[in-house]
């Protein structure tokens, strides 16, 4: 098919414009989510809650490895442990507005917070072994959101584009945990 003279990989049929506006009104109440929603909204909100799980015990175990971090290597990597835990909580409050926006609540419940989340708050008793378990959190989610980027599919690009661009910095995160913990070898 072609649009304004380019080829489009898109839909062989669009809809007309007057279905267009006639299902827009359909169902007001559900805000974002309209009758082309592919994905079961129910499941995708509480997949989007595990995550906010996994962010905000990531903001915690980062927050409690900056304060606790000591030691003459310690200075550089409070610093990474610090801007860790602003993105964590960045990414929590994009993953709450999207379950928002999908008609969920956003579940920042305290009670079973570990239990919801991929990742495990483990305190760690050394600078290295801190770093190693902010590792093994980031790997978690990484392996936990490419899980949720193929589950969606095409069901719901917005949220699959979100988890996807959170996915990247949760690597760039795991790699710079690697780093410091190969800084850290003797």
């Amino acid at each position: 098919m072609h649009i304004n003279g380019t080829e489009n990989s898109g839909p062989s049929v669009l809809t007309d414009i007057a279905t267009l506006r006639a299902r827009a009104r359909q169902n007001v109440e559900e805000g974002a989510v309209t009758i082309g929603y592919g994905a079961h909204r129910e499941t995708i909100i509480k997949l989007l809650n595990e995550a906010l799980a996994t962010e905000l015990v990531c903001v915690l175990r980062y927050k409690r490895h900056y304060f606790m971090a000591k030691g003459i290597s310690s200075e550089s990597v409070k610093v990474e442990f610090l801007q860790h835990a602003k993105e964590e909580m960045a990414h929590a409050d994009r993953i709450a507005k999207r379950i928002t926006e999908l008609g969920g609540e956003p579940d920042f419940s305290p009670d079973g917070l570990s239990s919801r989340s991929h990742a495990e708050y483990v305190p760690g008793d050394s600078l290295v072994s801190m770093i190693k378990e902010d590792l093994i959190a980031e790997r978690i989610a990484i392996e936990s959101y490419r899980e949720i980027v193929a589950f969606l599919g095409n069901n719901d690009p917005t949220t699959q584009r979100m988890i996807k661009e959170i996915l990247a910095m949760e690597e760039e995160h795991a790699d710079d945990m690697a780093s410091l913990l190969e800084g850290m070898k003797v």
